[in-house]
């Protein structure tokens, strides 16, 4: 579990093919500033939302192999550059942003990103299956980075959802770096996920 909260910007700074056809890869990813003293093998990291499993590290990096599946379901892990880090979630740290369990739902489409004052507007566009799940002053990840939801908008493509970014979030993420065109990886809140499910299966018994 995560809390979406960044810890670091890493730099993914190679990419190894595993094995050949349809094989996954194994990124050798630069910490950052991400402190991996308390870091052991098999422990997880999540890069741009996604969690991963460290399968090798020295005192400032750090390995994961990514297979096919959730390359095909994600973006930002098929190519070197900078990442967003934030290490697995221990039961005394504090929960800043909201729990995050590091499963990608889907991908969104960047279609405004600019300033608006001191901070800076982010529109995006979800896949119309995820919209039931935004709502107005809910959660929802963006690259690994929990946000709040401050307008939905439900369109015949998709649903669409506002979001303002602080300067430190923009500072310290690499949400700066996204344009509109942008691809990004979604997570969806799980408590909107469970009440989902509850009322799906009370219905169903009805």
């Amino acid at each position: 579990m995560f809390t979406g909260i960044v810890a670091a910007v890493g730099r993914i700074e190679t990419i190894t093919p595993l094995g050949a056809g349809d094989a996954g890869v194994r990124l050798h990813v630069a910490a950052g500033g991400l402190d991996l003293a308390d870091v052991v093998i098999g422990d997880s990291i999540a890069i741009q939302g996604a969690c991963m499993t460290v399968i090798a590290m020295t005192a400032d990096s750090f390995d994961v192999d990514v297979s096919r599946e959730s390359l095909d379901k994600t973006v930002g892990l098929e190519r070197t550059g900078r990442v967003n880090l934030e290490k697995a979630l221990r039961l005394a740290d504090r929960l800043g942003g909201h729990l995050v369990s590091g499963h990608v739902d889907g991908l969104g489409e960047v279609i405004h990103f600019a300033p608006v004052g001191e901070s800076h507007e982010l529109r995006v566009r979800a896949p119309r299956e995820l919209g039931r799940y935004l709502a107005y002053k809910g959660s929802v990840v963006v690259n690994g980075v929990s946000l709040t939801v401050n307008r939905v908008n439900d369109e015949a493509d998709g649903c669409v959802f506002s979001i303002n970014l602080i300067p430190h979030t923009v500072e310290v993420t690499t949400l700066q770096e996204l344009k509109p065109g942008s691809r990004v990886n979604l997570e969806i809140d799980l408590i909107a996920r469970y009440v989902e499910r509850m009322l799906s299966a009370s219905a169903a018994e009805q």
